[in-house]
């Protein structure tokens, strides 16, 4: 009888795949966490949109 383990094959997944990865988290943390501190205060239009974009998505955000 063979093992299930010998019959799994490696799965390549390729580099680029994390660089979206990242990407998608970073834009992940802008749009549910960010309060302002990473964008900075010159970006207010920016954080209004992500701010609005937390509401629309139903998570609290104050």
């Amino acid at each position: 009888m063979t093992s299930p383990a010998a019959s799994l094959s490696a799965v390549r997944v390729p580099k680029w795949a994390f660089a979206v990865s990242l990407l998608g988290l970073i834009v992940t943390y802008l749009v549910l966490q960010e309060n302002g501190l990473a964008l900075g205060a010159s970006s207010e239009l920016l954080h209004e949109f992500f701010h609005d974009g937390r509401h629309a998505l139903g998570v609290p955000c104050h």
